[in-house]
């Protein structure tokens, strides 16, 4: 290729890329209109979906003198739980939820400082790992998984935030991800959890041996869908999430 033809290819790339850059966007997708609003998911702009709750932490006062502020953070078996108001399960306690549907914990490690740390809580329930094992936000190893509950409840530690770390509810099956086979894996995820809870000073609340059926899921009785628990499986997980927030604050 001689000299004038490379100078036309060079100029034939560029003035494409300027019409590139001139031409109008194609979809709406391709350029949002505005950013996700604290009830809208939009994984391309918020991944950990910050704004979810960025207004309600903004305007949660500081706790008052005294108070040992208890934040929930999890997925939607914590957003499900009524933690909150006088008809909740813990009523006249000062618990914060921040639970969200569906979240994996990479989403929650990224939300932990907004949601937790400057909540300025007391202590931190930290129930979370199923959706890593569904595969919600792609494949995940246990590994994975476990790394990010070590690196939450660093940050809670080094920040003066007790922890109690809860064992993944039993779990046969994901309708929305069938094939999974979770069962094992939850028991091994929580296996972990356990120790790590025993060796770093935290407090470990065991839901799934209280809950679990012969093949290691959610009973009917306990769930409609095998995972999210009914009002009954609430009230098994009331007095022993309970029982290790005292244990955990009289430390």
């Amino acid at each position: 290729m001689n000299r004038i033809a490379i100078l036309s290819a060079f100029a034939a790339i560029a003035l494409s890329a300027l019409l590139l850059l001139q031409a109008p966007a194609q979809s709406p997708a391709a350029a949002p209109a505005a950013a996700p609003s604290s009830t809208v998911y939009n994984a391309l702009l918020d991944w950990p979906w910050l704004s979810r709750f960025h207004e309600a932490d903004l305007a949660l006062p500081p706790p008052a003198r005294g108070e040992a502020r208890v934040v929930f953070m999890g997925d939607s078996i914590t957003q499900g739980w009524k933690i909150e108001g006088p008809d909740g399960y813990f009523p006249g306690k000062p618990y914060i939820n921040r639970g969200i549907t569906g979240q994996t914990t990479p989403q929650m490690l990224l939300r932990f400082r907004q949601d937790v740390i400057a909540l300025k809580a007391r202590l931190v329930v930290i129930l979370a790992g199923t959706n890593d094992i569904a595969g919600n936000t792609g494949p995940m190893t246990l590994e994975e998984t476990e790394a990010n509950l070590a690196a939450m409840a660093e940050l809670a530690a080094f920040h003066h935030i007790r922890v109690v770390l809860c064992s993944v509810l039993p779990a046969f099956d994901y309708d929305w991800s069938a094939g999974k086979a979770p069962a094992p894996k939850i028991i091994a995820l929580n296996a972990w959890i356990k120790s790590y809870a025993a060796q770093h000073g935290h407090v470990y609340v065991d839901y799934h041996s209280a809950m679990k059926d012969e093949r290691n899921g959610l009973p009917a009785n306990l769930s409609r869908d095998g995972v999210h628990p009914l009002p009954a499986g609430y009230a098994i997980m009331t007095p022993l999430v309970e029982a290790g927030i005292r244990k955990a604050l009289a430390k």
